[in-house]
């Protein structure tokens, strides 16, 4: 199995799933970290394609992460960690979750600081995913 999390300098899960840097991934096997990798990300707010088109545009959303064209990013974040079944962040919009979801990608939402003790608490299956009370 393999387990993105959002950060910014590999060591702390990334409070702000769209203005993370880089996705790292674990690979998880008996319930045993047994390697990662750092991914630069594509998407997102710092992702290399971010700056590449026209920041004038409307969102029909206002800034809920739902418009078409947020959900089309969207897309292109879960595209990035395909291999992956799991996603662990520190928050994130709904339409982003949804996007994930849809994905095939389960999606938690977590208070754990250090990357480690969140992917090592979801091995164990002793993980509190957030995601009901950050999404009310």
């Amino acid at each position: 199995m393999k387990i993105a999390v959002v950060t910014n300098n590999g060591d702390h899960v990334s409070q702000h799933f769209g203005r993370s840097r880089y996705f790292k991934i674990y690979t998880v096997e008996e319930g045993k970290i047994t390697g990662n990798e750092m991914r630069e990300r594509k998407t997102g707010h710092f992702g290399v394609h971010h700056h590449e088109h026209n920041h004038h545009h409307h969102h029909e959303d206002h800034g809920r992460g739902t418009s078409s064209e947020a959900m089309r990013g969207h897309d292109a974040m879960a595209e990035e960690i395909s291999d992956c079944q799991v996603l662990i962040a520190g928050g994130m919009g709904m339409g982003a979750v949804n996007s994930f979801k849809a994905k095939g990608i389960e999606v938690i939402l977590t208070d754990y600081q250090s990357i480690e003790e969140a992917v090592t608490a979801y091995a164990e299956g002793k993980i509190k995913n957030l995601i009901d009370e950050r999404m009310h």
